[in-house]
């Protein structure tokens, strides 16, 4: 809770608000702004939503919700995340934390024998990365066929006609990266 206010201080001062300024718009005293700043108070909830709108910025960023995340940038194998599943048997897993200032969203995606990935990464605009990490997929992209095996890798625009399928008996797993994460 301490670290609240000198979060406050230091996006008012970012954005070159005086003190007194952001204590007029928010509704409370200069004062108050300044104990809380210091640590000294803590506002209520409603004074701290009105605080971030006011800084331009979330309640979430003020209490340092994201913070964990950037001091521990490690995601251990068993904290990977189940996003999906699609009718064919594909699975994808997030496989780092979620951050709102990430540029990019990395997965692993799992087809079983004869899974696609039909259904899954629509309506997407970003730059796709794919690396066979295991097994081999068949992989169609703007009317070409490509076999992708253990450390091969595809690049290209999410606008594309693009598909992929496992053909073989074993499990293929791809690594598959968004830039800008937009899934």
């Amino acid at each position: 809770m301490k670290r609240i206010g000198e979060r406050v201080k230091r996006r008012r001062e970012l954005l070159y608000l005086r003190l007194n300024d952001l204590a007029k718009k928010v509704g409370v005293s200069s004062s108050a702004l300044s104990q809380i700043e210091r640590s000294k108070a803590f506002p209520s909830i409603l004074t701290l939503k009105s605080i971030a709108e006011h800084l331009h910025t979330t309640v979430g960023e003020l209490i340092g919700e994201n913070e964990t995340l950037s001091n521990n940038p490690v995601v251990r194998r068993d904290e990977i995340k189940f996003v999906e599943k699609n009718a064919s048997g594909t699975e994808i897993y997030l496989l780092s934390h979620h951050d709102i200032h990430k540029q990019m969203d990395t997965y692993l995606v799992r087809f079983v024998k004869g899974s696609t990935l039909e259904g899954l990464f629509t309506n997407i605009f970003a730059q796709i990365y794919c690396y066979v990490t295991s097994g081999a997929v068949q992989f169609e992209l703007d009317d070409k066929n490509y076999t992708l095996e253990i450390g091969d890798s595809i690049y290209f625009n999410s606008k594309s006609q693009y598909n992929a399928k496992n053909d073989t008996e074993q499990l293929c797993d791809l690594l598959l990266i968004l830039s800008p994460p937009n899934y």
